[in-house]
This record gives C-alpha cells, structure tokens and sequence, in this order.
C-alpha cells in the first residue's frame, strides 16, 4: 500500500484493508496465547492459578513495549506524513535501542523483586514455586520480545500491516508447536512444566526478534546504519518518550489494576484466580478487532494530523467506534451460547467452571465500551496528547474499575466483581468519547 493512502484512500475501505491483515496475525497468535494455558491447565490447576498470577506482571514488561510501540508510531507516522523520510528512519533505530534499554532495566527489577511482588499479590508458598519456574525464564527472555514490537509498530506507521501479522502469526506458531513439546517432553527431551512453557514463549520472541530486523534492514532499508551520535539518540528519544513515556504508563496501569483483581480474587481462593487468569486470555481473543484497530488506527490520525486534515481524523474515530459496538455485540452472543464448553475445556473443577462462566456471561456485556475506551486512547496518543490518554487510564482503573469491583465482590462476591468492571466500563466510555470529541473541535470546529 502506498503511503499517501492513509492520507487519500476513503476510511472505511482503508482501515479494513489495514485491520485485517493485523487480526490474521493477532489472532494467530492470541489462539496460541490461548494454547498455552490450556497446556498449563492440563498441569493441574495449582499451575494454572500460578500462570494467572503472572499476567499482571508479565502484561506490566508488554505495557511497556507497547507504549514505547505508540510513541514511536506516532513520532514516525507524523514525520511520513510531513514527507520527512530521514527524520523517520533515525527515529526508528533511535526507538529500538531505547525500548531494548528500558525493557531491559524492567526485567532486572522483576526479577529481584520477584518473591516479594507474587506474595503481595496473593501468591502462596506452593504456587510462588511454579511462578518462580515460569518467570525466571521469562523475564531473561523478554528483551527479544520488544524487537519485533518496535519493528512492527515502525512498519504499521508507514502503513504497511501484512508483514507485522506475518511476525506475530508465526510466533504464535512456533509456541504452540513447542509447548506440549517442553512442558511434557518427547523423546530424549525431558518434562519441563512451566519452565518448558515459559521457554517455548522465548523461543518463538527469537524467531521474531531475528525475521524483523532482517525484514527492517535488508527488505525495507529502514534500519541504514546500527548507531546515531550520542547527541542525535538523546534528541530523539526524548521525541518519542514525550509520546511513549505518559503511553507505557497509561498502559502500565492496566496491569497494575489487574494485580490488584488478581489480589481480591486470591482471597476467593486459587479457583477463582485460575477462572479469573482464563477469563483474561478468553477476553484477549474476544476483544481481537479492538486491538487490532488499536494499532492501525493511530497511524491513520497521525499522518492525516501531520497533514492537518482534521476531519478525516473525526471520521477515522467515529466509524471505528460504531463498528466496536456492533461487533462485540456478536461476539457476547457467541460466547454466551458457547459458556459451558469453553469452561470445560479449561478445567474440570466444578468451581473453576462456574467462576468461568460467570466471567463469559458478565464481562463481554461491557467489551464495546471498553472498546471506546482503548480506541481513545490510541487516538489521544496519535494526536500527540499522551496526558490525556493518562488522565483517561487512571479515572477508568482507579477511579471506577478496581473501586467498582471491590465494591461489587463486597456486595455479591466474584460475581459482584464481574458487575462492578461492566459498570466501570460504562461510566468511563461515556466521558472518553464526549472528551476526545470536544478536543477535535478545538483543532476542526464542526
């Protein structure tokens, strides 16, 4: 696709013809994600509630990776939109070596805060074992997880989708074929439980890690040299921290509001934690066309913004948001209809399948308005007004959703907590979309 065409192509048509090549790769790869917990489950569910404890910090490295990932496609899109192709290739090797450094320092800290953080959670002595397995390796692992993250948020901003979905779709693979392989061995390799798990993940991050700068450096030309003058990265990192910074933070916040879920559920017991951690990863494949929205149309605002042509930053918005709507309303049905199998598949704990259910037939009402609520803050962080995309996470997770859900499981217990995030949902989406809306005025009246 030609880069011009974020900027002429009519939106509907150009933001399908960059959503879905996206939503191939997430899905992909989201399914195999999916896979590796039902793997785990078959390990019993001490394991299983074990993996669900390390999604708040596990998802804390990725929120990081992604808000660098938004600051670097806004800072890219911007300068392609303004026709400033050098200025978009210094950018890019500038954000891959500060996402490497920063991701980084976060796995150190992770690792020698590891016994405190699970404890604080929730975490008992017995399952801290497991979780030491699953994390150790991991957060060694997770700098080759950051590469391709930055590399395909680089080519999303120059409005290229298919080779991104490519590096997470053969990921995914990589990890679904390796799981059942080391976590219960074959041939002369041995069991290895959740080390086997977490080692298969790291394993398909190095298939990306090596296939997108290869794909950067020889197939596009984006990556010309490996170093930039000291003085040049500084100038430029804190280009793209001014976006990327308040972005991971936003993002960061997310997980840190699941610890806290994660820590009311634990005083339900392990069952309700280990249905809490499958509802997660159900509502990652249940929320697959927001999130791939999330990434395509923030280049879509940025290079119409650069370009100031604000009201095809309106239309670009709106149509996304009546299609999230609409199509998480489908997506509830289906998996309303489909409850009791799915718990099923996971577990065959009485409890853990009620607890599952109970988080499919509550959750997915409010996935629309979540949907609302991400898109705007994409939006936010395109137009370069990370502050808001803040302000916009902390009253969404800290001023509705955890006092919302805490409120709810005092009242009705875990499915009380359900309740409460739904409403939170509502109250939040309400007050996203009446701002941004009001913020486009101020650059476009209507």
């Amino acid at each position: 696709m030609k880069q011009n065409a974020l900027l002429t192509a009519d939106i509907t048509p150009l933001l399908k013809r960059l959503t879905w090549p996206v939503m191939g790769g997430m899905l992909t790869l989201m399914s195999f994600n999916l896979v590796d917990t039902f793997f785990i489950s078959l390990l019993g569910t001490q394991q299983l509630a074990a993996i669900s404890f390390t999604f708040p910090v596990t998802f804390m490295v990725i929120s990081l990776a992604i808000g660098l990932s938004i600051g670097t496609s806004a800072v890219i899109a911007r300068a392609l939109g303004a026709g400033n192709t050098e200025d978009a290739q210094a950018d890019s090797l500038s954000a891959l070596w500060l996402a490497a450094l920063l991701v980084s320092l976060l796995a150190i800290l992770g690792y020698l805060l590891l016994d405190p953080l699970f404890y604080l959670l929730g975490a008992t002595p017995s399952t801290l074992v497991y979780i030491r397995d699953y994390m150790v390796i991991w957060l060694a692992g997770s700098v080759l997880l950051v590469t391709p993250m930055i590399g395909n948020a680089i080519l999303r901003a120059a409005g290229e989708t298919k080779i991104p979905s490519l590096v997470m779709a053969s990921g995914g693979v990589v990890n679904a074929i390796l799981d059942p392989i080391l976590i219960f061995g074959l041939g002369p390799l041995p069991a290895m439980g959740m080390q086997g798990a977490a080692l298969a993940t790291v394993i398909s991050w190095f298939s990306g890690f090596i296939f997108i700068l290869y794909w950067l450096s020889v197939k596009r030309g984006l990556l010309t040299h490996w170093f930039l003058p000291w003085k040049a990265w500084l100038a430029i990192c804190r280009k793209i921290l001014h976006i990327g910074l308040p972005a991971a933070g936003a993002n960061m916040l997310t997980p840190v509001a699941m610890a806290v879920l994660t820590a009311i559920m634990a005083t339900y017991g392990n069952e309700a934690v280990a249905a809490f951690g499958v509802g997660a990863r159900l509502e990652s494949i249940a929320c697959l066309v927001i999130l791939a929205l999330s990434m395509t149309l923030p280049p879509v605002i940025s290079q119409n913004f650069g370009a100031s042509q604000f009201q095809r930053v309106r239309e670009a918005y709106l149509v996304c948001c009546r299609f999230v709507l609409v199509w998480q309303a489908l997506v509830y049905a289906c998996l309303a209809l489909l409850a009791y199998p799915i718990a099923a598949l996971f577990t065959d704990n009485e409890q853990v399948a009620t607890y599952v259910r109970w988080f499919i037939w509550i959750m997915p009402l409010a996935y629309g308005l979540q949907g609302i609520i991400i898109l705007t803050n994409s939006s936010f962080n395109a137009l370069h007004l990370p502050a808001k995309a803040v302000v916009l996470s902390v009253l969404r997770l800290f001023i509705c959703y955890v006092p919302l859900a805490w409120l709810g499981g005092v009242m009705f217990g875990v499915v009380g907590v359900f309740i409460g995030c739904v409403i939170a949902n509502l109250l939040t989406a309400s007050v996203a979309y009446y701002w941004y809306n009001r913020v486009l005025q101020h650059f476009a009246p209507l």
